[in-house]
C-alpha cells in the first residue's frame, strides 16, 4: 500500500494517520465543512471536503468516499471507529471497488453486528452465554412469558443496537410491558429495527473485553483484557488494562473464548470480544465489536503492539509477526475519555469555544487528541475531545500518573469529564478494584463533584496564602538586620 484514506475525523483520524505515516505510507483525510481547520486535515498529505457539517451529508457518504479514493489512487481505506466502521455494505463496496478495506470482511461485520446472529454463530464453540432467548421479538406477551421463565431482573436489548440504545433493565413483572414498548420504540428510532431480545440481567456485572488480532492465514491471537466497567449511560468513560480482578487462569480461559469467537466468523483484522463477568467470576459472551476500539491505547501500552500498524499489515496480506507465546503483559495502563460534557449536570454535552486548551506532557503520558486552542466544539458529532492515557509499572503508579496528568490538562470554555476522571481515580472503590458497572449509580453525584471543587479551591487558597506569607517573611527579615 502506498496511500491510505482515513474515513473518519478528530482524534482517531489523527491517531491512525500517525501510524500510517510511520510506515512510510501517504495519507488522505476527508472532512466536513465544520472540520476544515481540524488537526487531522492539516496533518494529512492530501485532504478532500465531503460536504456540510451533518455526518449524513459528509462522513456517512460511503459512495462519495469510495469515489474520492478512486480519483486519488488510494490503496486502502481505514474507517477508524463509529461512522462507517461497522457498515458491512460499505466494506463490501470498498472491496468491490478494488480497494482494501482495513478491517474485517463484510460477512464478519454482518454476523457480529446482529447480537442474535452472533450468539448463533459462536454456539458450536461452547462459549458461555447469559440465559435468555435465541430469537428477536416484538411481542409483549411472549416477552412476559420468557421473563417469568428465566426470572427477574431481566435485560431487554435491541437486536441491532449498541451504545446503550434500546436497552432496559426490568426488575419486576409489572414494569415489563412499559419498558418493552420503550425499548422497541427507541431501537426502531435509532436502528430502523425494533426487534429486541430478552436475557437474564447479571447483577453486579463487570465489563471485560478481550482484544484479538487475526490474519488472512487463519492465525489468531489475543492481547489480553481491558476493564471497561466505569460507565455512564451504558457508555465507557474510564478503561484500563489489565483488569485488577482476573487471575492468570481466568485470563487464559477468556482469551481462548475470544479467539474462538473470532474463528467462528472467520475474522480478519483487529477486533474486540466483550464479556460480562458476574460476582462469582463467571463470564458470559456479550458481543463482538468488529473494529478498532476507542480504548485500544491501553492494550498497546501493556503489550507493546501498535494495533493500527498490525491492521494495515494484515490488510496487506502479511502473516501475524507475533504468536500467543510472544505476548506478555507489561505494567498497567489507564485511559480517560475526555468528553466535552458537564459531569455536574448528568454529563450533558457542553458546547463552546476552547479558549484555553493545553495538554499534559511527560513520561508515561499519552494524549490522542483531535482539537486545538481556539477551536469550537461542533454540535454535530460525538463530544469527545481526546483520550488521556497513562502508564505505570503497577496499577497504583498508573492511577497516580493519571491524577497528575488530569491536574496538568488545562481546558477553559467548556466543561469536561476531567474532574470526573479524577473523582474515579481517587475513589476507594476504584483504587481497591472492588467496583462494577454500577459505579456511577452507587458512588457518584454531581453534588459530590461540586464538593470536590470547593475543597480543591480551599486548598489552593491555603497554599497561595502560605506562599504569600513566606515571600513576605523573606522580604522583611533582611530589613530587621
Amino acid at each position: 500500500m502506498k496511500k491510505i484514506l482515513v474515513a473518519n475525523r478528530g482524534e482517531i483520524a489523527l491517531r491512525v494517520m500517525k501510524s500510517i505515516r510511520k510506515m512510510g505510507i501517504k495519507t488522505v483525510a476527508v472532512f466536513s465543512e465544520a472540520d476544515r481547520e481540524a488537526p487531522h486535515v492539516r496533518f494529512a498529505d492530501e485532504s478532500v471536503c465531503l460536504g456540510p457539517p451533518a455526518s449524513s451529508q459528509s462522513y456517512l457518504l460511503g459512495d462519495k468516499i469510495i469515489e474520492v479514493s478512486k480519483q486519488l489512487g488510494v490503496d486502502g481505506i481505514h474507517p477508524g471507529y463509529g461512522f462507517l466502521s461497522e457498515n458491512a455494505e460499505f466494506a463490501q463496496k470498498v472491496t468491490d471497488a478494488g480497494i482494501e478495506f482495513i478491517g474485517p470482511r463484510p460477512h464478519a461485520i454482518r454476523v457480529m453486528g446482529d447480537k442474535l446472529a452472533a450468539k448463533e454463530t459462536v454456539k458450536s464453540y461452547e462459549i458461555p452465554m447469559v440465559p435468555g432467548i435465541d430469537e428477536a421479538i416484538t411481542d409483549v406477551d411472549k416477552a412476559m412469558e420468557i421473563a417469568k421463565e428465566i426470572g427477574f431482573p431481566v435485560l431487554i436489548k435491541a437486536s441491532a443496537g449498541g451504545g446503550g440504545k434500546g436497552m432496559r433493565v426490568v426488575d419486576k413483572e409489572e414494569d415489563l410491558e412499559e419498558q418493552m414498548k420503550r425499548a422497541i420504540s427507541e431501537a426502531q428510532s435509532a436502528f430502523g429495527d425494533g426487534s429486541v431480545f430478552i436475557e437474564k440481567y447479571v447483577t453486579s456485572p463487570r465489563h471485560i473485553e478481550i482484544q484479538i488480532l487475526a490474519d488472512k492465514h487463519g492465525n489468531v491471537v489475543h492481547l489480553f483484557e481491558r476493564e471497561c466497567s466505569i460507565q455512564r449511560r451504558h457508555q465507557k468513560v474510564v478503561e484500563e488494562a489489565p483488569s485488577s480482578i482476573l487471575s492468570p487462569e481466568l485470563r487464559h480461559q477468556m482469551g481462548e473464548a475470544a479467539v474462538n469467537v473470532a474463528k467462528s466468523c472467520e475474522y480478519v483484522g483487529a477486533g474486540t470480544v466483550e464479556f460480562l463477568l458476574d460476582a462469582d467470576l463467571n463470564f458470559y459472551f456479550l458481543e463482538m465489536n468488529t473494529r478498532l476500539q476507542v480504548e485500544h491505547p491501553v492494550t498497546e501500552w501493556i503489550s507493546g503492539v501498535d494495533l493500527v500498524e498490525e491492521q494495515i499489515k494484515i490488510a496487506r496480506g502479511e502473516k501475524l509477526g507475533i504468536s500467543q507465546n510472544d505476548l506478555k503483559i507489561n505494567g498497567h495502563s489507564i485511559e480517560l475519555r475526555v468528553y466535552a460534557e458537564d459531569p455536574r449536570d448528568n454529563f450533558l454535552p457542553s458546547v463552546g469555544n476552547l479558549k484555553r486548551y493545553r495538554l499534559p506532557e511527560g513520561e508515561n503520558i499519552r494524549v490522542d487528541n483531535g482539537f486545538e486552542e481556539g477551536m469550537d466544539i461542533p454540535i454535530y458529532y460525538d463530544p469527545m475531545l481526546s483520550k488521556l492515557v497513562t502508564y505505570g509499572k503497577s496499577r497504583e503508579e498508573a492511577i497516580q500518573k493519571m491524577i497528575e496528568a488530569i491536574d496538568h490538562y488545562e481546558v477553559e470554555g467548556v466543561e469536561t469529564t476531567l474532574p470526573f476522571g479524577k473523582f474515579v481515580c481517587q475513589h476507594e472503590a476504584f483504587t481497591s478494584g472492588q467496583f462494577d458497572t454500577h459505579f456511577v449509580k452507587n458512588y457518584y453525584t454531581g453534588e459530590m463533584l461540586e464538593e470536590q471543587y470547593k475543597e480543591e479551591a480551599k486548598m489552593a487558597t491555603i497554599v497561595a496564602l502560605k506562599a504569600y506569607l513566606e515571600d513576605k517573611k523573606q522580604l522583611i527579615l533582611p530589613l530587621k538586620k
